[in-house]
């Protein structure tokens, strides 16, 4: 599904670059569950940015399902990630004035899904998150864990092969974020590609592979910590 090679990436603020990544080869192959480990500023975020195509590298190949990402017009890139990508981030990202049926409709209707389908698919994915009767609830009404099961519904509304989570249980108390973890693994096991972000070891050990970077590059890409 995703081959790197040689990516880097590199920004410029004034007279001052930073290289975030150095030189990253990774292979992730269709329906793989991954932890991407490492000490702040080793570049997990830069890294899973490129993946979901919300940033493109500076130099080197970024292959997404057989297409060079890094050549893609900035429309393209946009189409990719409505389609193919499902973001979970540590903060929840929700939409605060908008209830939890309203944050997992907003991807629906920029796909231009229709009405009858589209109440259908935000109940179908409220149900498989457990928060059928949290649907007209907002953020501030809802638990931590509550409002990031919210955010897994929207990742899977327009139904994704990849799921990208950058520190999902950040936030969350550790059975909170147990029963998290539990929902990606069961995306995992029902096909998903599943690549997360931790610093949590417990929920690292729960992934098939586990690739740590150091400095910017791939220091160990391997089943262990």
């Amino acid at each position: 599904m995703i081959e790197m090679k040689q990516l880097r990436k590199k920004y410029i603020t004034g007279k001052v670059e930073f290289e975030a990544l150095r030189g990253i080869d990774l292979n992730v192959t269709s329906g793989e569950f991954i932890a991407v480990v490492g000490p702040s500023g080793s570049g997990k975020s830069t890294l899973m940015n490129i993946m979901g195509c919300l940033d493109v590298p500076t130099s080197g190949e970024y292959l997404l399902e057989g297409q060079q990402v890094n050549k893609m017009s900035s429309n393209r890139l946009a189409d990719i990630r409505n389609r193919k990508v499902g973001f979970v981030f540590q903060a929840f990202n929700l939409l605060p004035y908008a209830t939890a049926y309203e944050n997992v409709e907003v991807p629906l209707l920029f796909a231009r899904i229709n009405g009858r389908r589209r109440r259908q698919r935000i109940n179908e994915l409220l149900d498989q998150v457990g928060l059928s009767d949290k649907a007209p609830n907002k953020p501030t009404e809802l638990s931590g864990g509550e409002m990031q099961r919210v955010a897994i519904a929207r990742a899977l509304a327009n139904e994704p092969d990849l799921i990208l989570a950058d520190e999902p249980t950040g936030n969350l108390d550790s059975k909170s974020g147990g029963e998290i973890v539990d929902i990606f693994c069961g995306l995992w096991k029902a096909g998903k590609t599943v690549i997360i972000i931790t610093h949590d070891v417990s929920i690292a050990k729960r992934t098939q592979r586990i690739v740590r970077l150091k400095d910017g590059a791939v220091e160990s890409n391997g089943y262990e910590l």
